[in-house]
């Protein structure tokens, strides 16, 4: 399991980032910021957490594809 990022980092990363920016955080906002930033850490721990090759490349560009009903 990656290992996702403590509270007080994300607190500090996110009052550093919003300082650099000139972005005003609203104190009614903070939480659902806080608790967002989390989640996206999560993710991103997990996507660092798959092994790449030297041989292993990033993808051109992305395709979206539409969604299909599930057959029954």
């Amino acid at each position: 399991m990656p290992r996702a990022m403590k509270p007080a980092p994300i607190e500090s990363y996110v009052d550093a980032a919003a300082a650099a920016l000139d972005l005003r955080l609203r104190s009614d906002h903070r939480p659902g910021v806080l608790r967002y930033f989390a989640l996206a850490a999560e993710f991103a721990a997990v996507v660092d957490a798959v092994p790449l090759d030297m041989h292993d490349e990033s993808a051109v560009h992305f395709v979206p594809v539409v969604p299909t009903e599930p057959q029954e």
